[in-house]
């Protein structure tokens, strides 16, 4: 399992042969769409063509997102990804409140990850990051967000952005990555969203096309200069303990180490 995945490549449930192609594409971690993706009178088929495909372990990591716990699917879902050898976790939608994840803890064995996608999801963030043991990430679905808060510049969603980011980290969970972007054909453009988006925080993106991974692992990947400075700050902080000052004036402490060995980590997740 890949300790930093950065891309993560969302691929409807209902059209097998997309999803097996999606596990050969590189991405590190496929999600199957059970929900916005599939058309109510697909559900059942999406669920069931899900279970038959995931009941072998995969070559690569595989989630489920299942429907939202309002509608009248999620508890099949749930039931259905519950003790599947091919499932790697099991992503929940427009998750407002730490019930939620409780409740779905409870009916699957799987690690969860939530997605905020409303305002009061936002509102709730650390709560919900911190609700259960099994909830390794939380990440903002970001068109649904957008939609609930009437927001149509891009920058006004970057509170809710950062507060996701800070509700994560204070929870103990890896930093989130970013939400989709949704123009497969604007590669300049996730470009730049993934550097604003990294700025803020976050680590690696969701993906729904396959020309869109490699943009995303070059954004997110440490740069020549960032791994020589993290080399810098860890071979320092080897030869004298405490705060101290390197020779080009920078001052670095435990915390500045923590980061330096994470971006060497990161540099080294694939072999």
């Amino acid at each position: 399992m890949i300790p930093f995945p950065l891309t993560w490549l969302y691929v409807p449930g209902d059209r097998p042969h997309v999803v097996a192609k999606a596990l050969a594409c590189g991405a590190d971690v496929v999600v199957i769409d059970l929900e916005d993706a599939v058309a109510p009178d697909r559900k059942e088929y999406a669920r069931a063509a899900t279970v038959d495909l995931l009941s072998e372990p995969q070559p690569v990591q595989v989630h489920v997102r299942v429907n939202g716990a309002e509608g009248p699917w999620a508890a099949a879902d749930l039931r259905a990804t519950a003790g599947l050898p091919g499932v790697s976790g099991v992503r929940l939608p427009k998750v407002t409140s730490a019930d939620e994840v409780v409740r779905a803890a409870e009916a699957t064995g799987h690690r969860l990850y939530a997605l905020l996608e409303t305002a009061l999801g936002i509102e709730h963030a650390h709560a919900i990051a911190a609700a259960h043991p099994a909830l390794r990430g939380i990440s903002l679905g970001e068109a649904d967000l957008r939609a609930d808060l009437g927001v149509r510049d891009d920058a006004g969603l970057d509170w809710c952005r950062s507060r996701v980011v800070v509700a994560a980290r204070a929870a103990g969970l890896a930093p989130p990555p970013q939400s989709v972007h949704p123009d497969i054909r604007d590669l300049a453009g996730l470009a730049a969203s993934c550097a604003h988006g990294r700025a803020l925080g976050f680590l690696g993106r969701a993906a729904i096309h396959p020309r869109q991974l490699p943009i995303i692992e070059r954004a997110y990947l440490p740069t020549e200069t960032e791994l020589e400075q993290a080399e810098t700050i860890v071979k320092a902080a080897t030869t004298e303990r405490g705060a101290q000052a390197l020779p080009d004036g920078r001052f670095i402490d435990a915390a500045v180490v923590a980061a330096a060995r994470r971006t060497l980590s990161l540099a080294a997740r694939k072999p």
